[in-house]
């Protein structure tokens, strides 16, 4: 009985005190929740989460909070806390949860994207940082000429199709592909290479897995147990890594210290020269420049490559926003030269309809989860350290208060009255996240979308396939938001055949084997 007598005593005591610790502090409303399982018999599976989280803010306001499990998670859904969070305290919200699910496609924290907070991280982030410089800066082999290179064999690869209703996947993916490939490596796959079939399906799996196992990340002792979606991960990783340790080796054969020209000669060089003075949490090890690269790949390949066939399946619903685009291209470029990035100041209704495009379907729903680093608050709410924020990005791109008619595909809302200038309706927008996790290819996703978009609506007509089907708009929820597969047709232009020597007439299909 003493004993009994006792543990009721701490109990109370740690109550009290507990009590007394959190006089005068406000905590975001929380969803009902239960020891062990937390929130998670009361919340939805219905739908998707972005979309839940959504809906739940009618209940319990912009921002509050639930129990994953054990995890105290904090959902924010409103632009004005989320710049609190990300801007104004960012490096208190600047490290990530560690998951099962994240470990194994990091090696375990390894790499940018899901590292915590830290030296380590900085110094690979600023690595990053300082080879997109050198491809902004440079004039040999800047991303402007390595976009349009891609731009030019994307057309041409459209080109063969003529006629035909086809899935735009591979070659979406294969010119975005190329262009980080270029980045990275400074070389690119051709379309007959397998490896690209490859690493497309690898990394369509990884990011399906990602979106299944999330029990396993909010109870990781279910890890014991057999799990398919965990081996199928696991195994798509590991192919993943094998392509890029190939592309590697080859590579490293080739370095020269004293010509660094791409993301692995960096990563290279800054081995050789720090390894010797550096502590052991900065050290830049060959698993560390793997997932570097692994991260490279993951964030700049799918994201936008997802986003072109979301631009492309909204003009097929949209057919007048692609005339304006066209009348546009055809009045300020025409057909005697291509497309550059200093067009975006003149193609105004393209650039319009891609920030349109990423705000109605943004690349991440719900940005990659942040952790408090120490005990914070998000606006007059206190956040103890260890909480887990799932920014809502869906809610605030959607929100009524912020966007009038949200639900409503309208690139003229990023025009002026006039139609001249390129405006800001709100600041409740942006789509690639913000402070110091902010995706660090803005400038490239950016400039890639502009260019793929101008150079193929500057030569074809999207039109519809064959079956009559318009693509679906309702994507698939996971780390990227994707588009269901579809099929359409690219015609070439009766305007640019007409204006271009020697496209009088479609180029004959090129053969299978070249």
């Amino acid at each position: 009985m003493w004993w009994f007598l006792i543990i009721s005593l701490l109990t109370l005591l740690y109550y009290i005190w507990q009590k007394l610790g959190n006089l005068g502090k406000k905590y975001p409303m929380c969803l009902p929740h239960l020891p062990i399982v937390g929130s998670l018999p009361y919340m939805s599976v219905q739908d998707e989460a972005h979309i839940y989280f959504t809906k739940l803010k009618e209940k319990y306001g912009h921002i509050y909070a639930l129990w994953m499990g054990p995890s105290y998670v904090v959902v924010v859904n409103q632009f004005s806390l989320a710049k609190d969070m990300l801007l104004k305290k960012g490096k208190d919200f600047a490290s990530r949860p560690q998951m099962v699910t994240t470990d194994i496609l990091s090696g375990s924290g390894k790499g940018i994207a899901f590292s915590d907070y830290g030296p380590q991280w900085r110094m690979y982030r600023k690595l990053v940082q300082s080879t997109f410089s050198l491809f902004r800066d440079r004039s040999s082999q800047n991303f402007e000429k390595i976009i349009c290179q891609e731009a030019n064999t994307l057309c041409k690869r459209l080109a063969n199709t003529e006629g035909q209703s086809v899935d735009p996947s591979k070659d979406c993916f294969l010119a975005s592909a190329n262009v980080i490939c270029q980045f990275c490596f400074s070389n690119s796959w051709k379309q007959n290479d397998k490896d690209v079939e490859i690493i497309m399906n690898v990394s369509d799996a990884i990011i399906k897995a990602l979106a299944k196992n999330n029990l396993v990340d909010i109870f990781p002792w279910i890890q014991l147990f057999p799990n398919k979606d965990l081996t199928l991960l696991k195994e798509n990783v590991k192919s993943r890594n094998e392509l890029l340790e190939k592309k590697i080796k080859i590579e490293k054969e080739k370095f020269n210290k004293d010509s660094i020209n791409n993301l692995l000669d960096t990563l290279l060089k800054a081995k050789m020269k720090t390894n010797s003075h550096l502590s052991q949490e900065q050290e830049v090890t060959d698993e560390h420049i793997l997932m570097t690269l692994g991260d490279i790949f993951g964030a700049g390949v799918e994201t936008t490559s997802s986003v072109i066939k979301w631009i492309l399946a909204y003009l097929l619903h949209y057919p007048e926003v692609k005339e304006k685009i066209q009348k546009e291209i055809d009045q300020k470029i025409g057909f005697t030269r291509t497309p550059l990035l200093s067009d975006r100041n003149q193609l105004l209704f393209l650039e319009s309809t891609i920030r349109e495009v990423l705000r109605i379907r943004p690349v991440a729903p719900l940005l990659i989860p942040h952790v408090a680093c120490t005990d914070s608050s998000i606006g007059e709410y206190t956040i103890p350290k260890g909480t887990r924020i799932y920014v809502n990005l869906w809610s605030i791109h959607h929100d009524p208060e912020e966007w009038d008619e949200p639900e409503q595909f309208n690139p003229e809302r990023f025009l002026d009255k006039n139609k001249e200038q390129l405006i800001m309706p709100t600041s409740s927008y942006f789509p690639f996240g913000g402070g110091p996790r902010v995706c660090v290819g803005e400038f490239l996703a950016r400039a890639e979308l502009f260019l793929f978009m101008a150079w193929v609506l500057q030569r074809f007509d999207l039109e519809v396939a064959d079956n009559g089907e318009l693509p679906s708009l309702e994507g698939v929820y996971g780390v990227v938001y994707q588009i269901n597969p579809f099929k359409m047709k690219f015609k070439l232009r009766k305007a640019w055949l007409s204006s271009v020597p020697g496209q009088q007439d479609p180029p004959p299909p090129a053969p299978e084997d070249s």
